[in-house]
C-alpha cells in the first residue's frame, strides 16, 4: 500500500464480494456505458438524453436484495461516467439527474438505503468529461477528439471542479466505504489536495490508485498483468473487477455474456489470493437488472455461498503445495483446495503434503473426498508418498469451482513433516 498507516474500513478484512453498478444516460441507447464517446456522438445530441431519462422502476431496496442474495457485501456505483452526467443533485453543473423527468437524488436514495442495511457504498467518480467546458478534450484515451465550440479548457478549473463534485460527495451522503476514482490516465493530472480533503471529510474513507494523487488500494480491471496473475498472494490490497458483460459494463441490448464457470474462477482467484472482487451488472434505462443478470447474480451467488467459509476470513495459503494448478487458504488447522482452474482428471496431488487429514469434504454438496497418502508413478523420483485426492466429481463440476475443505489434527505439524521428507527425498535424489 502506497499509505500504510491507513488503517481503513474492514472493506478488505475479510475479503468481499461487491457489486460495481454502471448506470446511467447511457442506458437508454443500451449500447455502451462509453457510448457518446465510442460512436463519435455530438455533446449536444448526447444530451438530449437526460430529458428522456426515467427510471420508473428503480428501487434501491431492491438492489441490495439482489446483491445481498449473491453474497455481496459492499456496492460502487458510478456517481459521473466519462459523459460527465451526474447521478445526483449537484450544483456545481446542470447536467444531473434533477433536471431529467426523474427529478430525483438516485445516489441519495442509493446512500440512504445502503444505511439503513449497514451496507458500505462506495463511489465511483471518473476524471474524464465528455461535457464539462473545461476539460481538456484532445483525442487521447477516453477523451472526445477536441473541444467543442464555446469550451475553454483548463486543467486547474476542471481540477476545482472535481474538488467541488468530490466535496458533494463526501458531505451530503454520509459514509463512505471507497472512492474510485478512473481514468486519470487521460487527463494525467496531480494534485495531492484532492485525496487529503477527501479524507478530512470521510476519515475512514479508502481511495483507489486511479486518482490524482496515491491511493490505498489497487485496481486490477479484466485481464490482470502477468505478475498479478502468477503472485500467490497479494502484497498489497488489491480489488479486482469485471463485468457480466464482455462488451460493455453498462446494460447492453444484443451484450455477450461471460460463463458463469468463468466469473466463479476470477472471483474464486482474486478472494483466495487476499483480495476483494467487484463484480458488475448494468441495469436498465427503467432500473432494473435484466433477467439474464438476475440469473447468472443467482447461479454465482448460489455456489458463492457454499464455498464463502474458503475465502472470507482466510489467509492464502498456496505456497504450502507445489501444485500451481491449484489455489489454497488457511483458517487455523484447515486447510482449504480451490480446485481453480477446473482439474483435467478426477484426483489432486499436493505434495508435499503427506498426512491424511481428519475430514475431507467437498463443500459444494457436503460428500466426502476420498483421500490417500501414496506413492505415485509420477512422484517416483524422490520416492515419497504424497497426499492425493482421488475420485473427484471433475466432469459433474465442470462448469463450477470445486472447494475442499481438510481439517487436519496440526495443519502446522502437517506442513512440517512434508517439508522434512521433501528435503530427506532431495537429498537422497542427489546420492542416487
Amino acid at each position: 500500500m502506497n499509505n500504510p498507516q491507513k488503517s481503513g474500513n474492514g472493506l478488505f478484512s475479510p475479503v468481499k464480494l461487491g457489486l460495481f453498478v454502471h448506470w446511467g444516460l447511457y442506458a437508454i441507447p443500451g449500447w455502451h456505458e462509453q457510448h457518446q464517446y465510442r460512436l463519435r456522438v455530438p455533446r449536444a445530441e448526447y444530451g438530449k438524453l437526460m430529458h428522456e431519462f426515467n427510471p420508473v422502476k428503480f428501487n434501491p431496496e431492491a438492489w441490495l436484495d439482489r446483491a445481498q442474495a449473491t453474497g455481496m457485501e459492499y456496492l460502487t456505483f458510478t456517481a459521473k461516467h466519462q459523459d460527465g452526467f451526474c447521478m445526483w443533485h449537484t450544483q456545481q453543473t446542470d447536467f444531473h439527474i434533477g433536471n431529467t423527468p426523474y427529478r430525483r437524488d438516485i445516489f441519495g436514495e442509493l446512500a440512504t438505503a445502503c444505511h439503513r442495511r449497514n451496507f458500505p457504498l462506495c463511489v465511483y467518480y471518473c476524471v474524464v468529461d465528455n461535457h464539462h467546458p473545461n476539460y481538456t478534450n484532445r483525442g487521447i484515451g477516453h477523451e472526445l477528439p477536441r473541444p467543442v465550440a464555446g469550451d475553454e479548457p483548463d486543467v486547474l478549473k476542471y481540477a476545482e471542479y472535481m474538488k467541488a463534485q468530490a466535496r458533494e460527495l463526501c458531505s451530503n451522503y454520509g459514509p463512505l466505504a471507497t472512492f474510485w476514482w478512473d481514468v486519470n490516465s487521460d487527463l494525467k493530472h496531480h494534485d495531492p489536495g484532492i485525496n487529503e480533503m477527501i479524507r478530512q471529510l470521510q476519515p475512514d474513507i479508502l481511495i483507489n490508485d486511479r486518482g490524482m494523487s496515491d491511493g490505498d488500494f489497487s485496481t486490477m480491471e479484466r485481464h490482470w498483468a502477468p505478475e498479478l496473475e502468477g503472485e500467490l498472494a497479494f502484497t498489497k490490497k488489491m480489488e479486482a473487477c469485471d463485468s457480466i458483460g464482455v462488451e460493455s459494463w453498462g446494460w447492453r441490448k444484443d451484450e455477450d455474456y461471460f460463463t458463469t464457470k468463468y466469473l466463479c474462477q476470477r472471483i474464486d482467484l482474486a478472494l483466495a489470493k487476499g483480495g476483494n472482487y467487484l463484480l458488475n451488472a448494468g441495469p436498465m434505462a427503467d432500473g432494473t437488472f435484466p433477467d439474464v443478470a438476475v440469473q447468472m447474480l443467482n447461479e454465482i451467488g448460489a455456489w458463492y455461498g457454499k464455498v464463502k467459509e474458503s475465502l472470507a476470513g482466510t489467509q492464502p495459503a498456496s505456497n504450502l503445495t507445489e501444485n500451481r494448478s491449484v489455489l489454497l487458504t488457511r483458517r487455523g488447522d484447515t486447510l482449504y483446495v480451490h480446485l481453480n482452474p477446473e482439474p483435467n482428471s478426477s484426483r489432486v496431488v499436493l505434495s508435499p503434503l503427506t498426512q491424511i487429514p481428519l475430514r475431507a469434504i467437498l463443500l459444494n454438496d457436503g460428500r466426502t473426498v476420498d483421500c490417500r497418502v501414496e506413492l505415485l508413478p509420477s512422484t517416483h523420483v524422490k520416492q515419497e508418498k504424497v497426499l492425493r485426492l482421488c475420485n473427484l466429481p471433475a466432469a459433474e463440476y465442470a462448469g463450477s469451482v470445486m472447494v475442499v475443505r481438510l481439517d487436519f489434527e496440526s495443519l502446522d505439524a502437517a506442513i512440517a513433516l512434508g517439508n522434512s521428507r521433501d528435503t530427506v527425498a532431495a537429498d537422497r535424489a542427489k546420492v542416487m
